[in-house]
């Protein structure tokens, strides 16, 4: 199973920054629909289009291995 990891990096970018970071901000950064972004965030095994998970990459410049981890089930 894939396991995304936005929380972590919503969380790790807040704190560089000193502040916080809504979903909503990464939203309309990002052109992804903010319930999308909850669903990746808080759904066990959502599945997105790669689109967005190289909209997220860009967001927080990161590579696709800090977004997405693998799991055994």
């Amino acid at each position: 199973m894939i396991r995304y990891r936005l929380k972590e990096l919503l969380a790790d970018k807040a704190f560089r920054e000193r502040r916080q970071i809504t979903l909503g901000e990464v939203a309309e950064a990002t052109g992804i629909h903010r319930t999308t972004l909850s669903k990746i965030a808080n759904v066990v095994g959502y599945n997105t289009v790669t689109d967005n998970i190289d909209h997220l990459c860009t967001y927080f410049d990161c590579e696709i291995g800090d977004l997405m981890q693998r799991v055994n089930e």
